[in-house]
């Protein structure tokens, strides 16, 4: 069995796969105290739950975008595993060309999604991950990475309005049941409820227009579904993308 792992800002994605079929997934929140110990408890409290044997883990693999975290991880990997964790870092296999300026600054979540989403789709297609940043990546048809856009998340965006207005109360993130708010927290609503769906469209047109031909949308993330009424152009919300971008990776190091 292969166990991967996202560790994200916010979040950190954890799964168990026999083969081509995923058999659980999880999501902690990722911790920069947590401790090789700490983390070996959690995941396999999280193993028993769901009747899998820490036995049976035949190899992990692990895209991080939190560097400090990385040691903790691959010692947990060796300590209490007994397995030498694969990261995706410069030099893995990946299969993908990245045409960026420096590819080596390029999240590792954001080859991994894009390995994923050209696998599903071929290419051209936009992978949107709702994280702690928004992220925009494109596909060529070629099964290049191209580049992309990073936005503030949607959590950020709504901290940093709470944070810096004062007189504006902390509101649940929800649509509003119309767009002209006729008090303050429907008003803050909209704005950030509509106000994000339409960052994301604007940029998917931009990209297409840029691309010069259509390209098909996959969006990711804990927080992809949030908007999913209000992108209808979006083909498909799958928010284990990246931990099946990481089975595929794994396979083509093997």
């Amino acid at each position: 069995m292969l166990l991967v792992m996202d560790v994200g800002n916010t979040t950190t994605m954890i799964g168990v796969y026999e083969g081509v079929r995923r058999l659980a997934e999880w999501r902690l929140s990722t911790a920069q105290a947590r401790t090789v110990d700490e983390y070996a408890v959690l995941i396999q409290g999280l193993f028993g739950l769901a009747g899998i044997e820490v036995k049976s883990i035949d190899a992990i693999v692990i895209s991080s975008v939190v560097p400090p975290l990385n040691p903790v991880l691959e010692e947990m990997a060796r300590t209490h595993f007994g397995r030498q964790a694969l990261f995706i870092e410069p030099g893995v296999k990946t299969g993908m060309p990245v045409l960026t300026d420096n590819p080596h600054e390029v999240g590792a979540d954001r080859i991994v999604n894009g390995v994923a989403a050209y696998a599903r789709f071929g290419g051209p297609v936009i992978v949107i991950d709702f994280g702690t940043a928004t992220t925009f990546d494109v596909i060529s048809a070629r099964g290049e990475y191209l580049g992309g856009a990073i936005a503030p998340g949607l959590g950020v965006s709504a901290e940093a309005l709470f944070a810096r207005a004062a007189r504006l109360p902390w509101v649940a993130f929800r649509k509003p049941p119309r767009v002209i708010g006729r008090n303050t927290v429907h008003s803050m609503q909209s704005g950030l409820y509509f106000g994000y769906a339409g960052l994301v469209e604007g940029i998917v047109q931009r990209v297409r227009a840029e691309l010069g031909e259509s390209a098909r949308v996959v969006a990711t993330g804990g927080l992809s579904q949030v908007l999913a009424g209000e992108l209808p152009f979006v083909d498909e919300f799958d928010p284990s993308l990246t931990l099946e971008g990481l089975r595929l990776v794994y396979n083509k190091n093997l």
